[in-house]
């Protein structure tokens, strides 16, 4: 079992506070396995077993989705009146009006309530209503490279810049490390396409009440193939209608819906673009980042023949997982490949390539900084080996960067 440090330490900070914790993300990225670290934690330092209970709504014994009352009833029923109880709903989605489950334990004051869900819905209409203000979102993503690389750490084949394009070609699921670990490698295709066909069956096709059909494929596939790339719904459309000579055209709004159901199923990641000078949103052409490079790579059914793009999508996850928000730079005509805000508030701006050694492209890597008049600290992301300066801008190793060495 692998240890998720980074979300445990925010349960931790988390926990006993007037706040509902809620976990997000795709399914099989580490969610379940948290809440049970989390929920040993608490047992091994004391707190009476008894004192909390753990409740998985993919289980057959407690999926009962149209009883919400009748789950709340024997969880209250259960409940030590003189301590403090820690209570744990896994997939909560998967209970019809889970949101009235989550208000009518939430109001007890002894109950400590920790959520999962694997898609946006989750946050979404009546249980944000219900409980605004009130709950705080944790979003768990696949491993990190830092995990998976402290995973590996006694294993002496591989360099860690071979560790790095296994990660990279793989991905950081962790069920993807145990097989590696453990010598199936041969598994990990047919992992993964049950990964996405879950996720397709139970947070997409349900949900939305679509039917499986070639467009919802290919507009995903489109969108994973693009990654990296300014894209819009009507350049989706655009395409897969250029293809149909004889079936009738797919609607903007049809495109638009995939997407959107794509994102709340946190398939993919849609990124905004922002005008650095004008200090505004734009409202056109964003870019799409797959949650994970190793279910992407799978999907396409063939390694990214533009190792570049799939280095940003790994450094983008990274952004989000230290907690920035972030958005796609656009200043005149130059695109800067990141613009984030950090937990502190400050601005930072990043461009990600795999190699400046060329005079060519470490000019055309630069030239949108030079455009930036503010002081915000600024980053060059590579697969070059050192750290150097230019004219302030830090080149930095991206595996260095991802370790945390910087």
């Amino acid at each position: 079992m692998i240890k998720r440090e980074r979300y445990l330490a925010k349960l931790r900070q988390l926990k006993d506070t007037n706040l509902i914790k809620v976990a997000t993300g795709i399914r099989r990225a580490g969610k379940s396995t948290l809440l049970q670290m989390f929920r040993q934690e608490l047992i091994d330092g004391g707190t009476n077993k008894q004192a909390t209970q753990y409740l998985n709504f993919e289980d057959p014994a407690f999926y009962r989705p149209n009883d919400w009352q009748g789950i709340y009833d024997e969880i209250v029923k259960k409940l030590l009146p003189s301590e403090k109880n820690y209570i744990f709903l896994d997939e909560v989605q998967n209970i019809k009006e889970f949101e009235r489950l989550a208000d009518g334990l939430f109001v007890h004051p002894n109950i400590d309530l920790y959520i999962t869900g694997s898609n946006a819905y989750t946050l979404s209409g009546e249980l944000a209503t219900l409980l605004s203000g009130r709950y705080i979102e944790i979003r768990v993503l696949p491993l990190s490279f830092a995990e998976y690389f402290e995973y590996f750490a006694n294993d002496t084949h591989f360099d860690r810049n071979e560790k790095f394009d296994h990660f990279m070609r793989l991905g950081g699921f962790p069920e993807v490390a145990n097989f590696l670990k453990n010598g199936l490698n041969q598994q990990i295709p047919d992992y993964l396409d049950t990964i996405y066909s879950t996720v397709v069956k139970k947070d997409i096709m349900i949900r939305y009440n679509f039917s499986p059909n070639p467009i919802f494929d290919n507009v995903l596939r489109f969108a994973l193939d693009s990654v990296g790339n300014l894209v819009s719904p009507n350049n989706i459309r655009n395409t897969i209608n250029s293809h149909r000579t004889k079936e009738p055209p797919v609607s903007l709004e049809r495109v638009d819906n995939y997407l959107q159901a794509f994102t709340e199923s946190f398939i993919l990641d849609k990124v905004l673009r922002f005008d650095i000078k004008g200090k505004s949103l734009l409202k056109t052409l964003n870019k799409y980042y797959c949650i994970d490079t190793g279910l992407r790579n799978n999907l396409l059914g063939k390694e990214s023949t533009d190792s570049g793009h799939l280095l940003e999508n790994v450094v983008y996850l990274e952004l989000v997982r230290r907690g920035n928000k972030v958005w796609v730079g656009k200043v005149d005509e130059k695109e800067v490949d990141f613009i984030t805000q950090t937990l502190d508030g400050y601005t930072e701006y990043y461009q990600v390539t795999e190699t400046i050694l060329s005079e060519e492209t470490r000019m055309r890597e630069l030239a949108p900084f030079a455009k930036i008049s503010d002081h915000n600290q600024k980053f060059i992301i590579t697969r070059d080996t050192g750290e150097y300066s230019h004219n302030g801008v830090r080149q930095v190793n991206v595996v260095d960067w991802l370790l945390g060495k910087n």
